[in-house]
C-alpha cells in the first residue's frame, strides 16, 4: 500500500473572508524556484492561475467582452510581469 503524501494547508485572507486550501506537500518542492518558501510558491500559483483565467476569458471566451474586463486583464498581466520578470506571452509562449 502506498502512503498518502503529506499536505500543506494554505489560508487565503481577503477583506470579505478567508478560504483554506489543502495541497500536496511534494507540489511545493516540484514548483519552487531555488529556495522559495511555500508561501511564495502558493503566491506564484495564484498569480499564474489568475493571469491564465482572465486571458482565457478575454481572448478565448464566447461573446463580447467589455472594456472593464480588458482593463482587468491588462492589470493582471502587468502584475504577472512584475512578479516573474517576464511577460505572460514570454512565459507561456502564447500571445495575441
Amino acid at each position: 500500500m502506498t502512503a498518502e503524501p503529506e499536505t500543506i494547508d494554505i489560508t487565503i485572507e481577503t477583506p470579505d473572508g478567508n478560504e483554506d486550501v489543502t495541497l500536496p506537500e511534494p507540489l511545493f518542492d516540484v514548483l519552487a524556484n531555488g529556495d522559495e518558501s511555500n508561501a511564495e510558491v502558493a503566491g506564484d500559483i495564484l498569480v499564474l492561475s489568475c493571469a491564465q483565467r482572465v486571458h482565457a476569458l478575454v481572448h478565448h471566451g464566447e461573446g463580447e467582452i467589455g472594456a472593464e474586463l480588458e482593463s482587468v486583464e491588462d492589470e493582471m498581466l502587468s502584475l504577472f510581469e512584475a512578479r516573474f520578470g517576464v511577460s505572460f506571452a514570454e512565459a507561456t509562449g502564447h500571445s495575441h
